[in-house]
Order: structure tokens, then C-alpha cells, then sequence
């Protein structure tokens, strides 16, 4: 299937509907458990790890927010945030869990060029790996292909339930379908199928990245084909034996896992993922009938991976080749999946075999056993250090305990913390005190992102003037404050003289969104640059007073008072310029009279 090729908006009123439709704590509630805290509702943040409570859901307001990493928003803002969703995507996503129907508007022509753009390169993708399937069956010149799946006990079944294709050694063939199909140049490049051979110079022609390989669909989690793992099929030293597609406007590397659009259902079913190093590993165990299976793409585990993890299982069972460098990368992915409270188990392969291997050896049941007998984390680690260095020569002893104890950092839970540095201890011979000192020493690893990531700048909130901000959450929160501030407006509009908030106020003012309706407030404020809407979240978080008239009348004196004295520092300013003429210095000296008087005037009231 093709997400989202639709070329449409979704109209205000419709997000209004949907956020009206929607619970938010039912919503959170289903994929992180909740618990009651007075009039709120609480939980560990899912954003990030933390000891004790920070994230709270606050159902009048409709609201979550942590008030340790200051993730806020609405139903939509945590459908974007913890499913990794777009916008228009997570709208949809909860308008089907309410049942309310969407229609789109037209989209303003850039935004239409975008998505058909992102359309065309899903639509190219999904028919090429359908055509490359049909070759990989059917071609004569691709017989060494089936071969080699036939060598590793694969037929047609499995190439047609996984789309396994095969990539002509003669570019010219791929080039000539792609072309009889619809599909140009730039379109080709932008799925990074293709390069151009020569940058800039487009009638250079254009380099094929894959060239007589085994193709591997790689679906993102809607099923849609976003880019291409290429498994060699003839030795060259001179390319990797597996290349994955580059990065496009349709696929991140560390947001997608191979084989997870088929195993959804089964990691739900069977309360765990299994996390394996290669898409050929994954399919074995899919085929033995292991389908909660998956496996990243050439990269380190990173926090984006361990999120989309979270969505599904709160365990994870590592399956990794047992070298050093598989032993590397399980304390990589440890360090990853610990920061969201996942539990992680490992399951040791036999050496120099992988799942794939040892399930065409041994059978799908001693696969499933070598699972059922996954060893926790820290026993995994002393069992590989007990094969490998001699602990029973304390200053090796030590520096394992070290290194052991900088992982137990990344537990958040403080039983299950105490509970591990209790057993590790045990199993080192060394004492508990001494095994808790070297715990407190321990600096924590900082998490691994990635060479190619970047951390985003954190929004900040936009300041406002105090008075300002007061009378947008009166504004927001009373119909009868929106009504007074109505019949003020033009006055008002000349009291704010540009202070900062004043066009949110006037907005607000403009807009009316209906303050009774939780899902017309969010609206508003999903609709808001996000600086305003953090700042606005947080100020609809204080209590409204008793008598908000008076309070709002309060304000608009202290704003009317603050300008006149604006004002009054400004005439005083004008009145040095040497350049004035005497009509003009009369009249700013009556303008001054007049707001001295009024300001006396409202200091004896």
C-alpha cells in the first residue's frame, strides 16, 4: 500500500472533531499506563528516562506535559511525538479511531508539489519491486539468482510473500522499464536508486547504485516500500556485500526496522521483539514461524529505533553473532533500549553461526529454545567476560565490575537496580559495598546517536509581557473575558503598542475559540508557531482566579498605566531633539501635562 496520496489539507473544523472525539488519557492509557494522581493522571515521561514521575495527562485540558523534559500538547502532538507520526498522518490515524470521516481541502501549490513528489517516489519504489520480482522469477539471465536462494533453502513462495527481487547486472534494462513505466531521471534519483554520473550535468546520464543483486524491499511501518537493501550475488571487493539505499524524503535509516510492517501483530502477541543483525536472518525466523522478528539496517541501534520499539513491547530479546563485534553492538543496544525502560535479554548464537544458519541445521524448535533460554542483560555480560578474561585476577575483576556498573546507570527502576547490583556482586565474589561504591563512582555513557544525527534545538518559549500573557489565559479560558476584551479592542490594539504577546492576544480576540471546548482551545493552539503555543500550554496550567472580570480589568489599568508611562518617557526623549519647531514642542508639552494628569489621577483612585 501507498500511504497518503491524497493531495489534500484537513480542514480546521475537521482537527476540532477529531480532538473533540478523542480522550486523551484513553489514548495515552493505551500505550503507556496511566495512573490516577488526584485530578491528573501520571506515568514514567516516555520521552525520556527518568527515576520518579514527571509526565502528567490533565483531562479537562486535554493535555499531557512533562515537566522533566517539557514535552507538551494535545492528542495529535503525542500521536506525532511517540508514533512517530507526521501531522497529517497522525490526525488520520486518530479521526479512524473515533470513526469521524475526513475531508480534505486543496493545499496551496508548493504543498501539493511536496506530497506528490513523496507520492511518486513510494509509487516508483513499490513498481520497481514488483518488476524486480518479476525478474528475479522469470528472467533468464537472473537463474544464478534463484540459485543462490534455492542454495540457501529458499523457493518462490518465500520470494513472492517477502517481494525479494533481482537487480539486472545491465543497467540499461532497470533504466528502460523505469522509463516505459512513467518514471524520469530526477524521480529515479530522488528515491536513491540512481545517481547521476557526472554532478550537475544531467545529460551525462545516470549511474545504477544496484547492479546484479538480490533486492530486499525495505517497508516502513504503513508497508510502504521507502528504500532497497542489495545483497551481492557476484564477489567484488570493491562494494559491501549488502548496500542499503542512501537516506531520502521518504527514508530514515534509524526510524525503520526490516521485517517490522510483518511482525507488528506477533511482537504484541508474543510480548517481546526479537532484534536479530540481517534481513536474510529475519526472514528464516519469519518462515520457521518466528514472525516477531526484525532487524536495523547496517546502523547502530539508536533512540529513534528504540522508541518504535516501545510503540509495541516493553522487552526485547538481543540475537546477535556472538564475535566481538556482536558483543559490541548488544552494550550499544543496551545502552539505547534501557533509556526507554525496556527489558532486554540476549540470546547468544552459537559461534560462527547466525539464526538463519542454525535453523537450517538444527530446526525452528532449537531456534525457539535458544530464545526461551535468553540470558538477562548482566548475566549475558559476565557469562562473555567469564569466557573471555581471566576474573580471577582482581584488577581484571575490577575493571569488569567498572564496566559493569557504568550499564547499571542506565536502569532507572531503583529495586530492580538494587535487585542487579545485589546478584552481580554475587557472581563477581565481590562484596556489596564495595560492588555500590564502585556503582556511585561510574560516570554514565552518554547514548549512542549516530554519526549522521543531529540533536534538534529544543523549542523555547516566547516571552511575554506578564500582563499580556494573563489576559490570553483569561481570554482562552472565559467567554465572558473574550466578550469584554471585544468590546475593548480598539483601545486595546493602542494600549499593547507591540509588546510581546500582543498579536497572539489580538488573535485570540479575532479567532474566539470556544473556551467551554477543550478540542476549540487545542485547536487554536496547534495552530500557533510553537514557541507561543509552549508558552500559552503553560500559563492554561494555572488556576483562574475568582471575580476574573476584576482580575481582567486589573490587568488592562496596569497596561493602560504601563503605556502611558511608555509614552511619557518618549515625549521626553523627542523634547531634546534640538530640531523641533515651537509648535511643535507646545504640543508634546500639553500631551505630557495630559498624561501626568492622569497618572495622578489613578494613583489617588
Amino acid at each position: 500500500m501507498i500511504h497518503s496520496l491524497d493531495v489534500g489539507t484537513i480542514p480546521p473544523e475537521t482537527k476540532e472533531l477529531v480532538l473533540a472525539q478523542t480522550d486523551i488519557v484513553d489514548l495515552i492509557n493505551s500505550m503507556v499506563p496511566l495512573r490516577r494522581a488526584g485530578s491528573q493522571f501520571r506515568a514514567n515521561c516516555p520521552f525520556h528516562n527518568e527515576k520518579t514521575p514527571s509526565f502528567y495527562v490533565t483531562p479537562h485540558m486535554q493535555r499531557y506535559k512533562c515537566f522533566g523534559c517539557g514535552a507538551s500538547g494535545d492528542a495529535i502532538g503525542w500521536m506525532m511525538n511517540y508514533q512517530n507520526l507526521p501531522f497529517p498522518d497522525a490526525i488520520r490515524e486518530l479521526a479512524k479511531r473515533a470513526g469521524v470521516p475526513i475531508i480534505e481541502e486543496v493545499e496551496d501549490a508548493e504543498a501539493i508539489r511536496a506530497r506528490r513528489i513523496r507520492s511518486r517516489l513510494l509509487e516508483l519504489q513499490n513498481k520497481a519491486a514488483r518488476h524486480m520480482n518479476e525478474l528475479l522469477l522469470r528472467h533468464p539471465e537472473a537463474k544464478h539468482a534463484r540459485s543462490y536462494l534455492k542454495g540457501r533453502g529458499y523457493g518462490k513462495e518465500m520470494a513472492e510473500r517477502w517481494l525479494v527481487g533481482w537487480m539486472p547486472g545491465n543497467p540499461r534494462l532497470f533504466l528502460d522499464w523505469a522509463k516505459e513505466a512513467g518514471f524520469n531521471g530526477r524521480e529515479l534519483c530522488g528515491t536513491g536508486m540512481a545517481s547521476l554520473k557526472e554532478e550537475n550535468r544531467p545529460q551525462a546520464g545516470l549511474y545504477l547504485r544496484f547492479r546484479d543483486r538480490l533486492m530486499f524491499p525495505i517497508h516502513n511501518d504503513y508497508g510502504d516500500i521507502v528504500a532497497f537493501s542489495g545483497r551481492q550475488l557476484v564477489e567484488d571487493k570493491n562494494s559491501g556485500k549488502y548496500i542499503n539505499s542512501p537516506e531520502t524524503i521518504v527514508f530514515k535509516k534509524s526510524k525503520v526496522f526490516f521485517g517490522l510492517h510483518k511482525a507488528r501483530k506477533s511482537i504484541g502477541r508474543e510480548k517481546f521483539a526479537l532484534l536479530c543483525e540481517g534481513q536474510i536472518d529475519v526472514i528464516a525466523c519469519h518462515e520457521a514461524g518466528i514472525e516477531n522478528t526484525i532487524a536495523g539496517l547496517g546502523t547502530a541501534l539508536t533512540s529513534d529505533h528504540a522508541r518504535l520499539i516501545k510503540r509495541y513491547t516493553d522487552k526485547v530479546v538481543l540475537c546477535y553473532d556472538s564475535d566481538a563485534a556482536g558483543h559490541k553492538a548488544v552494550g550499544k543496544a543496551f545502552n539505547e533500549l534501557s533509556e526507554f525502560n525496556l527489558e532486554v535479554r540476549v540470546a547468544p548464537l552459537p559461534e560462527k553461526q547466525d539464526p538463519d544458519s542454525l535453523i537450517k541445521a538444527q530446526g525452528a524448535e532449537a531456534f525457539r529454545e535458544l530464545l526461551a533460554n535468553a540470558s538477562g542483560f548482566f548475566d549475558y555480560q559476565i557469562d562473555f567476560a567469564q569466557r573471555n578474561i581471566d576474573l580471577t585476577q582482581p584488577l581484571n575483576r575490577g575493571r569488569f565490575a567498572n564496566t559493569l556498573a557504568v550499564y547499571l546507570k542506565k536502569v532507572s527502576d531503583p529495586i530492580v537496580r538494587d535487585s542487579l547490583l545485589a546478584h552481580c556482586a554475587t557472581r563477581l565474589g565481590i562484596g556489596l559495598p564495595e560492588f555500590r561504591e564502585s556503582f556511585n563512582r561510574a560516570k554514565e555513557e552518554k547514548s549512542y546517536a549516530g554519526p549522521a544525527e543531529k540533536k534538534e534545538k529544543a523549542i523555547e518559549a516566547r516571552n511575554y509581557d506578564s500582563h499580556v500573557l494573563l489576559l490570553c489565559q483569561f481570554a482562552l479560558q472565559s467567554v465572558e473575558v473574550q466578550n469584554y476584551l471585544c468590546e475593548q479592542t480598539e483601545s486595546l490594539i493602542e494600549t499593547l503598542a507591540n509588546l510581546p504577546g500582543h498579536d497572539t492576544l489580538i488573535r485570540i480576540i479575532g479567532q474566539r475559540p470556544d473556551s467551554t471546548q477543550p478540542a476549540s482551545i487545542n485547536r487554536f493552539l496547534g495552530e500557533l508557531p510553537p514557541e507561543d503555543s509552549l508558552t500559552l500550554s503553560s500559563a492554561l496550567e494555572k488556576p483562574l482566579p475568582e471575580n476574573i472580570l476584576d482580575h481582567t480589568t486589573a490587568a488592562l489599568g496596569r497596561l493602560a498605566h504601563n503605556s502611558l508611562l511608555r509614552r511619557n518617557d518618549q515625549i521626553a526623549s523627542e523634547l531634546n531633539s534640538s530640531d523641533l519647531d515651537p509648535a511643535k514642542i507646545q504640543a508634546l508639552l500639553s500631551e505630557a501635562d495630559e498624561i501626568r494628569k492622569i497618572l495622578r489621577d489613578s494613583n489617588s483612585s
